[in-house]
């Protein structure tokens, strides 16, 4: 199966009169949600899907609550999920507080298989 995309103009920002160019981007094929994937694990184990999705809600839990402690979520061939931050530039070390952080993202760092993954996909452009 080939990852659809669509031709999306964009402007430059860095130069607001250029004209705007052309790039891929890459549109969604539907979704899966946390009920489906329990029922495709149920299928592919001896679990039930009410296992399965009791199993997936309690990572979810467990994801949040170590991220919570400043911890790093190491899900092995998955990849990995560590919370980030951002923050106003000071003069020196001693003057950056708490009150200085602006911002605040959880990455994710996919492991190996997910990025093979990426070097074995197809595109084809939506019609």
């Amino acid at each position: 199966m080939s990852i659809k995309f669509k031709s999306q103009s964009r402007k430059n920002p860095q130069d607001m009169t250029a004209p705007e160019k052309f790039y891929a981007a890459a549109i969604g094929n539907g979704e899966t949600d946390m009920e489906a994937l329990s029922e495709m694990i149920a299928y592919q184990s001896t679990l039930t899907d009410t296992d399965c999705y009791a199993v997936l809600r309690s990572l979810e839990h467990n994801i949040i609550n170590e991220l919570n402690q400043g911890r790093i979520v190491k899900l092995g061939s998955l990849g990995n999920f560590q919370v980030s931050i951002s923050s106003e530039g000071k003069a020196t070390a001693e003057e950056v507080s708490a009150a200085d952080v602006t911002k605040s993202r959880i990455l994710f760092r996919p492991g190996k298989k997910l990025r093979k993954l990426l070097g074995n996909l197809s595109y084809q452009k939506a019609s």
